[in-house]
């Protein structure tokens, strides 16, 4: 038997924090690829430490729902999870390829597959673009088009920037969009300077970010201009500067996440017949996870 644990941070200030796990999780489950899906989380319950004990499989893949590599997925998650002989050189990753290692909870006698996070995996660029075509509802959009990968940067942990820039370039290179930029909140270049680096008449702003909260509805919209009070909502796309602002909310709200959760097991060795095809077929053209707070609160 083979199980799936979906690793996330969660929230006891946002209640919804947790949803995007949920749903991808479901999502997963429902191809059935796995003999258990389980959610763990660092801040709510499910907790990290219990969840490898509650399962009856033998081999558990776990999975970071988490965008870079750093503290938590470093730290925090393999000493929950009490992964005997854990350390970090084993990822042997310069901060954005971390893959799989192999350990054992010989306590329990199970196989565990500690996987590198979503974030990093290169399955997560073509999310990226599909929350671009979601919020501007156009599966062709690009041509004439400004893209923006918005990241929380900071100086504690360099990988976090890193991730941004990673998908950044790889975008770049699919010359899809006539411009594509790396943003932050707290490093430069800013977010909110974001007209200032774009020609482009309308500019894609997708946050990399796994759940919308404080940062992704309140922070980055009145950063950028997009409304003077979070509380009364913004247009979609919203005039700012001479620029047309599609702001698509967290990445992480996009169905296709839970493709990235099956590729990061895939790579660390679970068996999953045609699983990944039914989710992208599941995922295409979709709008965004259900849970999707982006739109609905635009323009409100």
């Amino acid at each position: 038997m083979q199980a799936l644990v979906v690793a996330a941070h969660g929230s006891h200030l946002n209640p919804d924090a947790s949803d995007p796990t949920y749903a991808h999780a479901d999502t997963v489950r429902e191809t059935g690829a796995f003999d258990e899906v389980r959610e763990a989380f660092w801040k709510e319950e499910p907790h990290f430490r219990e969840v490898i004990r509650t399962l009856e499989s033998d081999e558990v893949f776990v999975v970071p729902l988490f965008i870079s590599e750093g503290y938590f997925t470093e730290q925090v998650i393999p000493r929950e999870l009490r992964l005997e002989d854990w350390d970090p050189e084993k990822w042997d990753s310069d901060g954005t390829d971390a893959s799989q290692v192999t350990l054992e909870a010989t306590d329990v006698g199970k196989t565990i597959h500690y996987c590198g996070p979503v974030g990093t995996h290169d399955a997560m660029t073509d999310v990226i673009v599909q929350r671009a075509e979601s919020v501007t509802e156009d599966p062709d959009v690009g041509d004439g088009v400004g893209l923006a990968v918005v990241g929380h940067g900071t100086e504690r942990n360099e990988n976090s920037a890193k991730a941004i820039e990673y998908h950044a370039d790889r975008i770049r290179e699919r010359e899809r969009f006539d411009e594509v930029k790396a943003l932050f909140m707290d490093e430069e270049p800013e977010v909110d300077d974001v007209t200032d680096f774009f020609e482009s008449d309308d500019v894609v702003v997708v946050p990399l970010f796994v759940a919308d909260g404080y940062h992704t509805q309140e922070d980055i919209p009145e950063d950028m201009g997009l409304t003077e009070d979070y509380r009364l909502g913004w247009d979609v796309p919203a005039e700012v500067d001479g620029h047309r602002i599609w702001y698509a909310g967290a990445v992480g709200t996009e169905g296709l996440m839970a493709d990235v959760l099956l590729e990061r097991a895939a790579d660390a060795g679970a068996e999953l017949g045609d699983a990944v095809e039914r989710v992208r077929a599941m995922t295409a053209g979709s709008d965004g996870a259900a849970t999707d707070e982006s739109e609905p609160k635009a323009g409100d």
